[in-house]
């Protein structure tokens, strides 16, 4: 960094850092067990969520400059939250770590390359969901066309890193472009109304993972409830506000605000943790927004996980069965941390018959995903990663199942880097669950 920047940055941290926030960290460690780059380190003390807010707090203090080193510890955390719950002192860990890192990328000096793609991805694709679509169409054309078996089989695959080239094999197959754009807009019940929701479908969710999202209207019409959808809603913003992007990201909270308070709904459903920890947080992201903050306060109030959703609903009583088979499930961060949805998923996968469930040593522990971290910091993720698989297969499980688009990725690139995709596959709990209801009540 030169010599302004990090004049600017450290006048920034100054004026604009929780410091009441950094000051609750007692500095008693029990965050360090939880931190996954804390472990994977060699046990260093910058990579954990204790030192780094004392790094935060020595900027503020003048202590030490925004160095390099600073924004490096920074950017190599997951901000998988795991030290909120288990801190004495309830810290806002993840407010903390969005605030310092909006600072440093506000007034850090970027390449040229570097600034280019944080344009396109932040401000020129997330927040247009028609680019969305078109882009992904695009991996679609590369699936269906035979370019896929031609780039495999010619080797061009080999000058992409081997996380790239691991993914390429595990993205799901995406629908083609007609069916992107054809999305409801309004469901009625399959069963007698017990709730009237409304469903945040996001962005990648509405487009790679769409059939998971259609399995999740599904089952919350099998549950009894009316779902509006919103045609006007976009991106969460999780993506801006965990990567220094924080005016784009209340950008696109005041848009899904608006879009979703005229729907006078009873829930807002989500079935992305880590959208889901971002959408209940929009009180907090928009608290100095004197026009905004009720509205947000309101808005947060009726975030829920689809679990959670489907528990209240008594679904976990219906008829659910499939094949004897052993499964597990790996936690997604943000639903935990974030949403503090934690036995619901456990306790309808146990609902169903068939199923043996082994828990998942440190289940709760990062996989490895959070957003883009596996592409930008591949190294650290792969070791994180490696640690999850090798707890995944002492269950002796056969089903994988998380809660959060990342997560399953992340698990289907453990599965296909360990060579297991014959005997172990991942899923998403929501399909995990209509598949088990479709198959005991014999319906498509």
């Amino acid at each position: 960094m030169k010599t302004k920047e990090k004049e600017r940055i450290a006048l920034e941290f100054k004026e604009k850092m929780d410091y009441d926030e950094l000051l609750n960290c007692m500095r008693c460690g029990f965050c360090l067990p939880s931190c996954p780059t804390y472990i994977e380190s060699g046990m260093d003390e910058a990579h954990s969520p204790r030192g780094r807010i004392a790094m935060m707090k020595a900027v503020v203090d003048g202590d030490i400059e925004p160095n390099d080193d600073v924004k490096r510890s920074l950017d190599l955390c997951l901000g998988c939250r795991a030290c909120e719950p288990v801190c004495p002192s309830g810290v806002k860990y993840g407010h903390l770590l969005e605030q310092s890192r909006d600072i440093i990328y506000q007034n850090n000096k970027q390449s040229l390359p570097v600034k280019a793609v944080r344009s396109m991805v932040f401000h020129n694709l997330f927040p247009k969901q028609n680019r969305i679509i078109n882009a992904t169409s695009l991996l679609g054309f590369y699936q269906r066309s035979g370019l896929q078996k031609i780039a495999r089989k010619s080797g061009i695959m080999n000058f992409f890193p081997d996380t790239l080239k691991s993914m390429e094999k595990v993205l799901p197959t995406v629908p083609k472009k007609k069916q992107l754009k054809s999305r409801p807009t309004h469901l009625l019940p399959l069963q007698n109304q017990k709730k009237k929701v409304a469903f945040f479908s996001g962005c990648l969710m509405d487009t790679i993972f769409m059939s998971t999202n259609d399995a999740t209207m599904k089952l919350l019409r099998y549950a009894g409830c009316e779902i509006v959808i919103p045609n006007t809603q976009n991106c969460c913003g999780a993506l801006h506000g965990h990567s220094g992007e924080r005016n784009k990201a209340k950008e696109l909270a005041k848009k899904n605000i608006l879009a979703f308070e005229k729907a006078q709904v009873d829930y807002i459903i989500t079935n992305a943790g880590g959208c889901g920890a971002f959408l209940v947080d929009y009180d907090y992201l928009l608290k100095d927004d004197p026009e905004w903050k009720e509205r947000a306060t309101e808005f947060s109030s009726k975030i829920k996980d689809i679990t959670s959703v489907l528990l209240e609903l008594d679904f976990h009583k219906e008829r659910l069965s499939l094949p004897d088979q052993i499964v597990t499930y790996q936690d997604s961060c943000h639903l935990k941390n974030g949403q503090k949805t934690f036995m619901e998923p456990r306790k309808l996968l146990q609902s169903i018959q068939g199923v043996t469930y082994v828990e998942m040593e440190d289940a709760s522990r990062c996989c490895g995903s959070a957003g883009i971290y596996n592409i930008v910091e591949s190294e650290m993720s792969m070791r994180i990663l490696d640690s999850k698989m090798e707890q995944t297969k002492k269950t002796n499980a056969k089903t994988v199942v998380t809660a959060n688009p990342g997560c399953l990725l992340q698990m289907n690139l453990g599965i296909e880097r360990e060579g297991l995709t014959r005997s172990i596959r991942a899923v998403h709990i929501v399909d995990l669950l209509l598949e088990a209801y479709e198959t005991s009540n014999h319906t498509q």
